[in-house]
């Protein structure tokens, strides 16, 4: 597998690309190459390679559901819970970037998503459009829920 491939994947939250090519990302969704992408890990392990939760928010961090969290570093993660489908998948690659598979600000088209990807993942249950992760951004010790 080669990790800087953009991948079509049924995700945890809805259908997505991953790739560890974060500007072959922007450019599929065609958004500027400045806003930054969303990183999915396959455990707490490994987000700690990448930045350090402030103590007043471990808790909720371990404990949260398909949320997403902007760190103080302004990087932000999700950890891919093993009971998730999509787990088996991430844990090829320990991290990759993952937007949602569509244009941005446009809705989902297969088509369009089978096209510009470079390798399609199907699982049994296909391809389906699902509520998005929930976004927090964290400072060392206030919460704001952005989505």
């Amino acid at each position: 597998m080669n990790p800087n491939s953009v991948y079509l994947v049924q995700t945890d939250t809805t259908v997505g690309f991953s790739s560890n090519d974060n500007e072959k990302l922007a450019v599929i969704k065609k958004r500027p190459k400045t806003q930054k992408i969303l990183r999915t890990v396959d455990s707490f392990k490994t987000l700690q390679n990448f930045t350090r939760i402030p103590n007043n928010h471990k808790r909720r961090v371990r404990n949260s559901k398909n949320s997403t969290f902007i760190y103080p570093n302004n990087e932000s993660f999700r950890v891919i819970s093993k009971d998730s489908s999509f787990y088996d998948f991430i844990k090829k690659f320990n991290v990759l970037y993952s937007s949602s598979a569509n244009e941005t600000k446009k809705n989902f088209e297969e088509e369009y998503a089978k096209d510009v990807s470079d390798v399609v993942v199907i699982q049994k249950n296909g391809f389906f459009e699902d509520i998005p992760s929930k976004l927090y951004k964290l400072n060392k010790i206030k919460v704001k829920k952005l989505r």
